[in-house]
C-alpha cells in the first residue's frame, strides 16, 4: 500500500509579522503499518506520531495539542517546534565576525538568546510548497535583521514517511549574506504513549553513541570544552534504564538530561549514521535516531510542570497531563553557541552555500525475548 496524505484545517493562528489571523493546516502522512505523522504549518510542528506496539495497540507517542491556543500558551516549552535560525543558546545574545559585533535579541531572562529569539521558527506560519505522498515541504523566508541575524535566509523543511516506519526530516537553508544557521526540532516523545508520564519514561532504555558531551556552565552556556563521559551519568554508550539514571540527578543543579552529546565524531557527515536508540521494553517500541549532524541535545523534559511541587498542569491531547520527566527530546544539531567557539563545527553560512541537516527517526517493534520478557 502506498503512503497516503490527508490535509485538514487545524485552526487559526496570528501571523507574528502581519498580526493578521491565518488558517493553519495539518498534514498527515500514513503508511501500510498503521503508522502516521502529522505536521502543522505553525512552526512546522510535529503534532503527532502514531504507531502500533507489539500487541497491535496504536498509540500517539509524540506530545502535542489539538488546538493552536495551547501551542501559543506553552510556547516556552517549544512542544514539537522547529528551532531556528539558531537552535539552543547564544551567550550574551551576541557574536563577533571580524571587527563587527552582531547583536541578537535576548529572549531568555534578558541574558542570552534561546532557540532563535522572541519570534523563532517555532512561532512562524510556514508556507507549504509541496504536498504529496512523497512528503510535505515547508518554506519560510527569514528577513535580514530578524532577531538580529544578518542576511535573508530561505529555509525549507521536508518531512517524509515510508513503509519501513522511517520518518525523515531534511532542513535546508540558503542566505544572501554571511550569517549563522543551526536548525533543529524540539519534538517530545514517550514510546509508552504521549500521556504515559514519568512511569512510562522511566521504563525506557537509552543508548547514545557519544564519548563526549559539550561542557556547559551553570547557565548552560558552553565553556568551549568537550568532556569525556567516562564514569559519569552521561555515559550512555551501552543501554541504561532511564528511571535509574534520572534518580542520580537528585542533587544536581539541572535535574535530568539537557546536554549536547558529541556524535558522529564531532563533525558533519556526508551521510546519516545511527547516533541514538531508545527502547520501551513493555511495548517493544524502538526509536533509532540517524543523522549527519555532529551533536544531539538529549533532554528529559526537566522544565515541564512538576505537579507534585504545585506547578500549573500542562494539558495535552486527549486531556492528558504533560509532566516533568515524562518525555524526551532528541534534537540533532551542531553545538550550542558555536558562533562564539571557533573550535566547534562552524554554523556560519555564506552566499552560494547550502545548509543541509538530515535526521531520520526509525521506529520499530522489536519482539525479541530480551525486549518482551517482562510481558511473557
Amino acid at each position: 500500500m502506498p503512503i497516503t496524505l490527508e490535509e485538514e484545517i487545524f485552526g487559526l493562528a496570528v501571523n507574528p509579522f502581519t498580526k493578521a489571523p491565518e488558517m493553519v493546516r495539518r498534514y498527515t502522512l500514513s503508511n501500510s503499518n498503521r503508522m502516521s505523522i502529522s505536521v502543522i504549518q505553525l512552526g512546522a510542528i510535529i503534532q503527532s506520531v502514531r504507531m502500533p506496539d507489539a500487541y497491535e495497540k496504536v498509540d500517539d507517542i509524540c506530545l502535542g495539542f489539538d488546538d493552536i491556543a495551547s501551542y501559543v500558551s506553552t510556547k516556552a516549552a517549544y512542544i514539537g517546534g522547529t528551532l531556528g535560525r539558531v537552535a539552543n543558546r547564544v551567550a550574551n545574545g551576541e557574536y563577533v565576525v571580524g571587527e563587527t559585533k552582531v547583536q541578537l535579541t535576548k529572549n531568555f531572562q534578558n541574558k542570552y538568546q534561546l532557540h532563535g529569539g522572541l519570534v523563532g521558527f517555532d512561532s512562524v506560519i510556514w508556507e507549504v510548497v509541496q504536498k504529496s505522498e512523497d512528503g510535505i515541504v515547508f518554506r519560510h523566508v527569514s528577513a535580514h535583521g530578524h532577531e538580529g541575524y544578518p542576511g535573508t535566509l530561505t529555509c525549507l523543511i521536508s518531512y517524509w514517511l515510508d513503509n519501513e516506519n522511517r520518518v525523515g526530516v531534511r532542513f535546508e537553508a540558503t542566505t544572501d549574506r554571511h550569517t549563522a544557521v543551526n536548525i533543529s526540532n524540539h519534538a517530545y516523545y514517550n514510546l509508552a504513549g504521549h500521556g504515559a508520564g514519568f512511569k512510562g519514561l522511566a521504563e525506557h532504555t537509552v543508548e547514545i553513541a557519544a564519548s563526549k558531551i559539550v561542557e556547559t556552565d551553570d547557565a548552560q552556556i558552553p565553556t568551549g570544552q568537550l568532556i569525556n563521559v567516562d564514569d559519569t551519568v552521561f555515559d550512555l554508550r551501552l543501554p541504561v534504564l532511564l528511571g535509574d539514571r534520572l534518580m542520580q540527578f537528585d542533587e544536581s543543579l539541572i535535574d535530568g538530561y539537557d546536554n549536547c552529546f558529541v556524535v558522529n565524531g564531532g563533525s558533519v557527515q556526508s551521510s546519516m549514521n545511527m547516533v541514538a536508540k531508545l527502547v520501551h521494553p513493555p511495548s517493544c517500541r524502538v526509536m533509532e535516531v540517524w543523522t549527519n549532524q555532529p551533536g544531539m541535545q538529549f533532554y528529559t523534559a526537566n522544565n515541564l510542570p512538576d505537579e507534585k511541587s504545585g506547578d500549573v498542569p500542562m494539558i495535552g491531547k486527549d486531556c492528558t497531563h504533560y509532566v516533568k520527566h515524562g518525555s524526551f527530546c532528541v534534537e540533532t544539531e551542531k553545538f550550542p553557541d558555536s558562533m562564539n567557539h571557533p573550535e566547534f563545527p562552524s554554523i556560519f553560512l555564506e552566499p552560494g552555500e547550502k545548509y543541509v541537516h538530515e535526521v531520520m527517526y526509525w521506529f520499530k517493534v522489536e519482539k525479541s525475548w530480551n525486549c518482551c520478557s517482562n510481558n511473557a
